[in-house]
């Protein structure tokens, strides 16, 4: 029996012990059955070796799961999903908008609005029950990278800018305004500790506790395109080129897979995955 603390190596390189309830909880959360679950964290534990990477221990799960060929695996596949959503970082701020158009928000992205000082662009505005959510999108390929404290310090004077400017204007009379810095990836402690303090918003994979960005987009299923494993990377980008950015988006122009020159076989794999999401 292998002991029971083995040193695992995150991607931000940081170390900790496996915890065998993490990896149930994000089957869990993938749609897996009880008894999948328990399969798949006996393999995986008597799998994995001191030194062994988060990212070996997911494409291993990843692997397991992938066998039963059900919408499981495909949600499983969330947080790689979103890292192949660059590298501009555009189908992001537009992923960002409709989670919020989803929830029923008027959204605007990527805009360029006045300050009192100075124009700038908004990657994500979304308005609700009279407050406005002006949002800065920082997307990173590299899912070790945190957002560091000079971000929520920049995005704070930004917000600050606009508001001066648009509480002045009557066209926003009645409304409130927040600022927010949306990431694919984390924050850093002091970026949580500032932007607590100053009263802006935090979004980013597993932040805040109950509403993350993976937590909405599974309770939402706004699932990009780039979660179906049955479309190459290269599919992907010609569909996200095309401004197609998610499942919904791709099941209401289900006949631009056309252009993608698809086998037969091929499309009706893409159209079981699309089922099996929901859509």
């Amino acid at each position: 029996m292998k002991p029971r603390n083995i040193s695992i190596k995150k991607a931000s390189g940081e170390e900790e012990f496996f915890h065998v309830e993490k990896l149930k909880k994000s089957l869990h959360n993938a749609g897996a059955s009880d008894a999948t679950i328990e399969n798949i964290a006996k393999e995986i534990s008597d799998y994995i070796f001191p030194g062994i990477t988060t990212k070996q221990i997911y494409q291993r799960a990843f692997s397991l799961l992938k066998r039963e060929r059900s919408a499981a695996s495909v949600r499983y596949k969330l947080k790689k999903a979103i890292f192949e959503l660059g590298p501009s970082g555009y189908p992001f701020e537009d992923l960002i908008g409709q989670i919020f158009a989803r929830q029923g928000y008027e959204t605007e992205v990527g805009i360029v609005v006045d300050g009192r000082c100075i124009t700038h662009e908004m990657d994500v505005i979304a308005t609700k029950d009279g407050m406005q959510h002006l949002m800065e999108c920082k997307y990173h390929k590299d899912q070790g990278k945190q957002v560091s404290i000079q971000v929520p310090l920049y995005v704070r004077s930004r917000v600050d800018d606009i508001i001066k400017k648009r509480e002045t204007l009557q066209a926003y009379s009645g409304l409130t305004f927040q600022g927010w810095v949306v990431t694919n990836t984390r924050f850093s402690s002091d970026s949580i500790q500032y932007s607590k303090c100053s009263g802006l918003n935090l979004l980013a994979w597993d932040y805040p506790y109950g509403n993350s960005l993976k937590e909405l987009i599974e309770r939402l299923k706004i699932y990009p395109v780039t979660i179906l494993h049955s479309l190459t990377l290269k599919e992907k980008q010609l569909l996200l080129e095309k401004d197609i950015v998610t499942c919904e988006q791709l099941n209401h122009q289900i006949d631009i897979l056309s252009e993608l020159n698809l086998t037969r076989a091929k499309y009706r794999l893409v159209l079981k995955e699309l089922t099996d999401l929901g859509f």
